[in-house]
């Protein structure tokens, strides 16, 4: 039997990308999987996918920057389920532009996003997994939270915010609660697709020619899952074999 068979995992963004392959891998395992995403059309469609193929799933429209829906989307999953075994904190947008281009409503919506929106899965789901004694926080960065590249520089700072982030949360928690890190490289996804700068919109095309399938970066958060309770996988550094940096 897969030990992540029985788990209620909560994933935001889930409605394409890593946050889609997460969801139907860990469906397919035996997971309890509560999806969450702003187009909830897509939810839906991916809902009905992960139940014909026998999966355990809800969905609820989620809007991460809100903290309202983060807690109704954890309450939900504590209610039909009984427990929050796992979050996975996998929403985020990246719209890359040279700072002097001043594209600062893109710039707040990355903050919100990327670093608020992990801030409101932690807030929402932390006490009811120190109310239980266990649970898995699983907070989803990129390798821009090592290094800085031009038109990036934003986008870095909030997911070296998260990184951050989940390393005060790992060293707060304590024996009962586990905390991980993953950080994609180059992956597919539809990430590139909110960049309205047609300098880093080009200079992405190229970079992204090598792109990781999204169920890689969901088999790592598998692997971090899987592991036993007294196992917690802090880091995870996952890129294309053909990426230098």
């Amino acid at each position: 039997m897969s030990k992540i068979q029985g788990k209620v995992v909560v994933i935001t963004g889930a409605s394409s990308g890593i946050g889609e392959a997460t969801a139907k891998l860990l469906a397919s395992q035996g997971a309890h999987v509560v999806m969450g995403a702003r187009r909830v059309e897509r939810l839906a469609a991916l809902a009905s996918t992960i139940e014909t193929e026998g999966g355990s799933v809800l969905f609820q429209q989620l809007d991460v920057t809100n903290i309202e829906q983060m807690q109704s989307i954890i309450r939900l999953a504590q209610i039909r389920f009984g427990q929050v075994d796992v979050i996975v904190n996998n929403a985020g947008v990246m719209p890359l532009s040279p700072l002097a281009t001043l594209k600062i409503e893109e710039w707040n919506r990355m903050i919100d996003v990327n670093i608020r929106g992990v801030l409101h899965g932690i807030a929402a789901g932390l006490p009811i997994m120190r109310e239980q004694q266990s649970g898995h926080i699983i907070n989803l960065a990129s390798i821009g939270a090592y290094a800085v590249s031009p038109t990036a520089a934003v986008y870095c700072a909030t997911k070296f915010a998260v990184r951050a982030i989940t390393e005060g949360l790992r060293q707060e928690v304590g024996a009962d609660i586990r905390v991980t890190l993953v950080s994609p490289g180059v992956t597919q996804s539809e990430l590139a697709e909110s960049i309205s700068d047609d300098e880093a919109r080009e200079l992405m095309k190229t970079y992204r020619r090598d792109a990781l399938p999204a169920f890689a970066i969901a088999r790592a958060i598998a692997y971090a899952i899987e592991q036993p309770a007294d196992v917690d996988v802090n880091e995870l550094v996952v890129r294309p074999t053909a990426q230098l940096a």
